[in-house]
């Protein structure tokens, strides 16, 4: 779609490109690897399309934002052992210092853009976690090493998925951890986790 646009943008002289990316397009988070090769992808696109784009009027901002409380954690697929996997990323995504309100966030990608910013990094979480990589990548990739051998191991069961929702039922989390993320769902029309038979 960008690429589509790029013969209209250049010719008007003006333009912003926002491109969404992650923080995994920075940092290489345990557990997402194909996640995160597709965020690193998007973020070198982005990237690479500003310099492309210099001195023509078009802007680009690339947009890395940490776990967002959308209740994505309802709705996300899990693997191995779905219980496990479900309360480390529903705890997470619900977090106020680990996650972000993603009206806030909405809000903070259209000034980026109004604004012409090369680049935004969204949650105190995302912007720690890059710039640690920045000034120290071999001691961010042995913490990373670290939080990949304390997540739950994919154990031996062949692999499936089960929705959050339904992760939710076989998890031992307590609601209040995920409310700030249940209260986003619910706003946002993401599914609720069954609470009964």
């Amino acid at each position: 779609l960008t690429l589509a646009a790029l013969p209209d943008l250049r010719a008007s002289s003006a333009g912003t490109v926002v491109t969404v990316s992650s923080v995994g397009g920075r940092i290489p988070a345990p557990h997402l690897l194909p996640y995160v090769a597709a965020k690193f992808a998007a973020a070198g696109f982005s990237q690479g399309l500003r310099a492309e784009l210099a001195g023509t009027g078009v802007s680009v901002t690339t947009v890395l934002p940490g776990l967002m409380r959308t209740g994505s954690h309802t709705a996300a697929r899990f693997h191995g052992r779905p219980a496990a996997e479900y309360a480390w990323f529903a705890a997470a995504a619900s977090m106020p210092l680990l996650s972000m309100d993603a009206e806030r966030a909405a809000r903070a990608i259209v000034r980026a853009a109004e604004r012409r910013r090369p680049e935004l990094l969204l949650t105190p979480a995302a912007k720690v976690g890059v710039r640690l990589q920045g000034l120290a990548p071999a001691t961010t990739a042995r913490l990373l090493g670290i939080v990949a051998r304390a997540l739950p191991a994919a154990g031996d069961r062949p692999r499936h998925d089960v929705q959050g929702a339904r992760a939710a039922e076989q998890s031992s989390l307590p609601a209040w951890v995920t409310a700030l993320g249940d209260r986003a769902g619910t706003r946002f029309a993401e599914p609720r986790p069954h609470t009964g038979p």
